[in-house]
């Protein structure tokens, strides 16, 4: 988690201090910049192992979110505007009018709707192409999981300190999202966990699941957008998928059949860790 957090640093974003990446390309520069923005409940730090290739020619930005990873995480409501306004602040901060978007779960849904903002032309920015993956952009086809199921139950609110969910109980959550046939480093799953409980994250947990409830509400102005943008699409999906199943992959690609689909086998809801050489050349592909 520390060499994670020297590789980035601290930004004042609509007001709080938030965690960013910035990763210069490792040759000539040739491409445009890559915007990366991740998935519930975790962090940046999810693309550790992929960040280095896929600057091979590009630089790559990626930032937590508010209320995850290395960020401030405020006991306030945490919805998809917010966060999208977020992102909108650490664009306009690296000065960038033109960028490449890759984002995973939750990540899908803030950029649904920095993709509406765009439409409409109130972020006037270019988004040249997207890969999207694993997340419920179908929320009816979801596979909620029983963490998740509880939690959203719960009032939208800070949990109590004797009712935290400790750094074992994400661990075991997190775990159960990968496929069983993937083999994933025990310490990369605790460094997952640290950084959703870290100053006090896990106590959250009840505020930031939220988004979910926000999707449902607003499914056509998310994936409407997720759908409808004119940029070309990549769609990169772990097949083992328990929570966002790849039949929400194949129905997009029935929405989008111009858009080019990668379904990796043996492989669940975070491809960037479970199979990251597969992860990379199949964004490498779309992107290119």
């Amino acid at each position: 988690m520390a060499d994670w957090e020297r590789r980035g640093e601290y930004r004042l974003l609509c007001g709080h201090r938030v965690f960013t990446v910035s990763v210069p390309p490792r040759g000539a520069e040739t491409a445009e910049p890559l915007l990366v923005l991740h998935g519930f409940p975790s962090s940046s730090y999810d693309f550790r192992a992929v960040v280095g290739e896929l600057s091979r020619n590009r630089r790559v930005h990626l930032v937590d979110f508010l209320g995850y990873g290395l960020s401030d995480k405020p006991d306030l409501a945490y919805t998809m505007s917010l966060q999208a306004d977020l992102v909108a602040a650490f664009v306009a901060d690296l000065g960038l009018t033109a960028f490449a978007l890759l984002t995973h779960d939750m990540g899908d849904t803030v950029g649904g709707e920095l993709l509406a903002r765009q439409l409409e032309g109130a972020w006037p920015v270019d988004v040249t192409r997207r890969v999207v993956t694993n997340g419920s952009i179908y929320i009816e086809m979801a596979q909620l999981s029983a963490g998740q199921q509880l939690l959203l139950a719960l009032p939208d609110e800070r949990l109590a300190d004797d009712a935290l969910v400790g750094d074992a109980a994400v661990r075991s959550g997190l775990a159960a999202t990968f496929s069983p046939r993937s083999n994933v480093a025990d310490d990369e799953l605790a460094v997952m966990a640290r950084l959703v409980v870290h100053h006090g994250g896990n106590a959250m947990l009840p505020r930031l699941i939220r988004y979910i409830e926000e999707r449902r509400r607003h499914e056509q102005r998310f994936t409407g957008a997720i759908e409808a943008h004119p940029s070309p699409l990549g769609i990169v999906w772990g097949v083992d998928d328990p929570i966002a199943v790849v039949a929400m992959a194949e129905r997009l690609h029935a929405a989008r059949p111009d858009a080019g689909r990668a379904l990796l086998d043996g492989v669940g809801h975070y491809p960037m860790i479970e199979a990251p050489e597969q992860f990379v050349a199949a964004v490498e592909t779309a992107l290119n």
